[in-house]
């Protein structure tokens, strides 16, 4: 029985091996993340006598290519929880943290649970494809915000008014955007208002044909209105005014076009998998959350349960009992993936505004929780406990037929 907790840091990792009562094989020691160095330390694993269990913390991408090595060569890899681990440490009275100190107490972890260690074995590389799409997905989702908010407050200070009167039901075409296509011809209400009333009108109605909008001559007039009557803060003189107004512009138009691609690439991975088209055919769900929910999850079948998948979301709530006391006002535990929790709450929001009929037993179970006075949040997440566990007996179905 020999462990070997591993410390991973950027750019080198320290190794500690350990045997039971505290026997040191190897003092705490530096390894470079050079093929090299990964490999000597490979081949020292693997020479020594006993069963060797390597243990590590995931450390976000930094673990990856020691884990892939390690895996390589056959040899047994536990990832450990960050959170199991800084609860392991907590148990010493003592504090202090170094590199050397954390690859002991991993070792040490190694041996307290031998028996519980589980050895790593990789995802499907449509998988861990679908994975790596998802966050990107979510990451330029956070951009794209960000970049709205930036060519609001622009045109809060050129055409004050214009983003409410213009914004309306969201396109079929993710890069169809009706706001982006009118600042873009005119960007300040200078530009309508040196024209008359009439020639805007005509003007509008012409470029709105073009764009593949509908040409309306009442809404033309209330936006020679609005310009008429704005006070625009920035003028329209400044050189820097039409750069500005115009890049907010053409960075939103690339986000949403690296979006579409993103979400294309995940359609086309995720049909390929034998759960899509069940997962598809649930309510709440369309092409997009589908292959959304497929990324967050992975392959179901590593879960032993529905309530794992529902503790792997971060909403479960834990009991609390001590004595003749129980807890009854018990919240989510939130530990677990956040980026699942959204996805989920998304679909509860599109049950609730498409309002199915049939096959609706997560939607009736929402309207029940809202009935008994739970407030709609509190319901939604009820609705959407429910929900994954639907979800995954429908899923295993798929995997036992």
């Amino acid at each position: 029985m020999i462990s070997v907790g591993i410390d991973v840091s950027k750019e080198k990792s320290t190794v500690c091996i350990l045997r039971p009562y505290g026997e040191v094989v190897a003092s705490p020691y530096e390894v470079a993340h050079t093929a090299p160095e990964v490999k000597s330390l490979t081949d020292r694993i693997c020479s020594l006598e006993g069963e060797v269990r390597v243990v590590m913390e995931a450390t976000g991408g930094y673990h990856l290519p020691l884990l892939a090595v390690l895996k390589q060569a056959g040899v047994f890899v536990s990832v450990i929880n960050p959170l199991v681990m800084k609860k392991y440490a907590s148990a010493t009275l003592r504090k202090g943290k170094t590199d050397k100190l954390d690859a002991v107490r991993i070792a040490n972890f190694g041996i307290d649970n031998w028996f519980k260690l589980t050895d790593y074995s990789a995802p499907e590389e449509v998988y861990a494809q679908l994975r790596m799409l998802g966050r990107q997905y979510s990451h330029y989702i956070t951009i794209k915000i960000e970049s709205k908010l930036a060519l609001t407050d622009l045109l809060d200070r050129t055409m004050p008014g214009i983003k409410k009167l213009l914004s309306g039901k969201r396109s079929e075409e993710p890069t169809k955007d009706k706001l982006c296509d009118f600042v873009e011809e005119y960007w300040h209400y200078d530009n309508i208002t040196k024209k008359s009333e009439l020639r805007f009108i005509s003007d509008y109605c012409r470029w709105a044909k073009k764009k593949g909008y509908h040409a309306n001559e009442t809404k033309a007039r209330k936006i020679f209105a609005m310009a008429r009557d704005g006070i625009p803060t920035l003028p329209s003189s400044a050189a820097s005014t039409k750069m500005l107004t115009l890049e907010a512009v053409r960075v939103l138009r690339e986000i949403n076009r690296t979006l579409e691609t993103i979400l294309t690439q995940m359609q086309e991975l995720a049909t390929t998998l034998p759960e899509y088209e069940v997962v598809h055919a649930m309510k709440g769900v369309g092409d997009v959350l589908a292959s959304r929910l497929i990324a967050e999850i992975g392959d179901a079948r590593r879960f032993h349960s529905g309530s794992a998948l529902v503790a792997f979301a971060g909403i479960d709530s834990p009991p609390y009992q001590s004595g003749g006391f129980m807890g009854t006002q018990r919240r989510i535990s939130k530990r677990g993936s956040a980026l699942l929790r959204k996805t989920g709450y998304e679909v509860m929001k599109c049950l609730k505004s498409t309002k199915p009929s049939q096959d609706a037993a997560v939607y009736l179970f929402m309207l029940k929780k809202e009935a008994e006075g739970k407030p709609k949040k509190v319901a939604k997440i009820a609705a959407l406990n429910k929900f994954l566990r639907i979800y995954y007996a429908r899923v295993m179905e798929v995997y036992r037929s």
